[in-house]
């Protein structure tokens, strides 16, 4: 396959799978409500996780993560922690000012938990992302990294766009602004989490 090729197919798979509603973009547009940057740094914590995971599977590990034992313990303890991060974001309502709630969860952190326990994160990674990354070693280990670095790029551009977009609302709207899509990011990580676990109850 043309290297060419391959890489605009790497940046539409990318941004089709960073742009799917899922526990990042939520997070990202309740944090980017009060810090136009929370984006970019969810997406260094989310790179924390999945550069190693890419070299994990680079050199031979793909069967590991492909384990349904492995799946469930992260779908269930992804799932509580979605269920924690929905209350949070819900109970912090009353206490927001304007300007945003003073929390004390980093955005990094954040993303790094979000990708620790999405195990939908990991099938994407052992199954299309594995394929793009065996696609990349044909043309050689540069271009290997050349693919990291453009499917990050991917994550970090989408995120900073979500977290500055929600800022500017936010910064315009106002108050009920900010509570509304609190609330709406709540909720749905509270779905997203009884979805994790759901799925991976069903599959013990």
């Amino acid at each position: 396959m043309d290297i060419v090729i391959l890489l605009f197919q790497t940046i539409f798979i990318s941004l089709s799978g960073v742009m799917a509603p899922g526990p990042l973009t939520a997070v990202t547009i309740g944090e980017g409500s009060k810090n136009s940057n929370a984006g970019a740094l969810i997406s260094f914590g989310h790179g924390i996780v999945e550069f190693p995971l890419i070299f994990f599977i680079f050199f031979g590990f793909k069967s590991f993560i492909e384990t349904s034992l492995f799946r469930e313990v992260v779908g269930i303890i992804g799932g509580m922690f979605l269920f924690w991060m929905g209350w949070d974001m819900v109970r912090s309502i009353k206490n927001m000012r304007v300007e945003g709630i003073q929390r004390k969860r980093k955005p990094v952190i954040s993303g790094i938990l979000l990708s620790l326990g999405n195990p939908y994160f990991i099938i994407w990674w052992a199954t299309v992302g594995a394929t793009l990354i065996m696609r990349f070693s044909n043309f050689g280990f540069i271009w290997f990294i050349v693919f990291v670095i453009l499917h990050w790029l991917c994550d970090f551009l989408w995120l900073y766009f979500i977290s500055f977009i929600s800022y500017r609302g936010g910064s315009f709207f106002g108050k009920k602004f900010q509570k509304g899509v609190f609330l709406f990011c709540g909720i749905a990580l509270f779905f997203l989490g009884g979805r994790f676990i759901f799925d991976a109850l069903i599959k013990i």
